[in-house]
């Protein structure tokens, strides 16, 4: 169900180029996050042997342990999963 925010203005017509560049301008943001991220969890996967989704179903106390790297692992998955839902958020934002 697509919702509607109203930003009031008395000149729409600069206002709705700015909000549009700002918008994009998060996009690229959020994509260089992602990509970041992204080499990131590369890097583990490689250093460890395993790919992210076994790491997160390994990763307990008593199968992997508590390293700061897992812990840093651990914590850029969720960093993916925030900036992909930020993604999905802009890029679904209309600017009419």
């Amino acid at each position: 169900m697509l919702q509607q925010i109203t930003i009031q203005t008395p000149n729409a017509k600069r206002l709705k180029p700015l909000l549009k560049s700002a918008i994009q301008s998060q996009l690229d943001d959020i994509e260089h996050g992602i990509q970041s991220t992204r080499t990131k969890l590369e890097a583990f996967e490689k250093q460890y042997k395993m790919n992210t989704a076994e790491f997160l179903r390994r990763f307990t106390p008593d199968d992997l342990g508590e390293t700061l790297d897992f812990i840093e692992w651990q914590g850029e998955t969720k960093m993916l999963a925030l900036l992909e839902e930020k993604k999905t958020a802009f890029t679904e934002a209309q600017v009419k």
